[in-house]
């Protein structure tokens, strides 16, 4: 299943088949490295471009079905805490966009995508300053390109859940997983969580449009309630293929996150580090993810000016430097008020409150 903008009628009856063969291809691709073996199964989301004529790229990708427990979550930013693979892909986009607007600015004190240097074509970026912001220092895409978002089975929460039981029974909201930080206990009347891959087109369009229509007339610039198009793809290859009984699903353990950018790391869901990590080295630098929150701070500081860090106040932490974006704040708060989203767990504030270093 995917979601897109908008497409020709011309292409809108086979665009399912022709990205996912396009995903699929991408990711046959790739080496054995991070991917199911035997009996394992894995979920595939990936982020895919558009031009004007209408030619499709994979831009990132990310495969897995883990996260860390709460008593595993670390405060210091250096461990990805949801290995999933929407969180995975979503990572590895941004950092291609923060790749594109450091070739865009001419950025010569950047890290590198995980270790690789990556030549960018000059002539063919789907990025520009958006005229709108000039003195913000903004980017947006270029006039009909769109972005596209492919994933191989319905996620787990909202878009699997489903009016299916007597408004007066109460049945559980989502399977106990000793995995997951935020594992709950609420129970709603009336509402069922699907197995993932079981929902259905119209729980994820309720899911990621019709339940944010009430905050169109909230919402200040840059924010606005998009409306994407969903299309039905083929059933993926038995490595997606989930089990009807969880008994008979073996999950990789494994997230492969990858981008166009030289992005591409392997990294263990139940630690949150690179694939590979031993026990006695696993506080090294070299263990950690480009995906980390530590490591996006990086690449997200270099695309300010060069004294950018010198001229944040003392001790500032990751939190308070996320809360100076006003408007991104300002949305969040929206958001958080409102019913459908007021139920919302949070990670620990912990989890970001590490300072920024030099």
């Amino acid at each position: 299943m995917f979601m897109a903008s908008s497409v020709s009628s011309s292409e809108e009856s086979n665009w399912g088949k022709r990205v996912s063969e396009k995903v699929l291809s991408f990711y046959t691709s790739l080496p054995k490295k991070g991917k199911p073996q035997g009996r394992e199964v894995t979920v595939l989301a990936s982020f895919l471009l558009s031009s004007p004529s209408n030619d499709l790229k994979v831009v990132a990708m990310g495969t897995g079905t883990k996260c860390l427990g709460r008593s595993l979550l670390r405060t210091c930013g250096d461990v990805v805490h949801d290995s999933h693979a929407e969180v995975i892909a979503r990572r590895a986009l941004i950092r291609f966009f923060y790749t594109q607007i450091q070739h865009l600015t001419g950025s010569k004190h950047a890290p590198s995508n995980g270790g690789k240097r990556f030549k960018l074509d000059d002539g063919n970026s789907p990025f520009e300053l958006d005229p709108g912001c000039l003195n913000k220092g903004k980017y947006s895409l270029k006039k009909d390109w769109k972005l596209h978002m492919y994933i191989s089975q319905l996620p787990c929460g909202d878009a699997s859940l489903s009016w299916q039981v007597s408004p007066l029974e109460t049945a559980v909201l989502g399977e106990s997983d000793s995995t997951s930080p935020l594992g709950n206990g609420l129970k709603q009347k009336g509402m069922v969580q699907r197995k993932p891959s079981r929902g259905d087109t119209t729980l994820l369009k309720r899911a990621l449009y019709e339940r944010m229509l009430p905050l169109s007339n909230e919402l200040t610039s840059p924010f606005l309630v998009n409306q994407p198009i969903f299309h039905a793809a083929p059933v993926p290859p038995k490595d997606f293929q989930q089990s009807e009984s969880a008994a008979n699903t073996l999950t990789c353990g494994y997230s492969i996150c990858w981008n166009e950018c030289g992005l591409h790391d392997v990294i263990m869901g139940t630690t949150g580090r690179k694939q590979g990590t031993s026990a006695k080295g696993a506080l090294y630098p070299s263990t950690q993810s480009s995906l980390c929150k530590k490591r996006l701070l990086e690449v997200f500081l270099s695309l300010g000016p060069e004294n950018l860090i010198g001229s944040l106040p003392n001790g500032i932490t990751y939190r308070e430097l996320k809360d100076g974006a006003e408007e991104y704040h300002l949305a969040s708060k929206i958001f958080k008020r409102k019913a459908s989203f007021n139920k919302w767990f949070l990670k620990p504030l912990d989890c970001e409150a590490f300072p920024i270093s030099e």
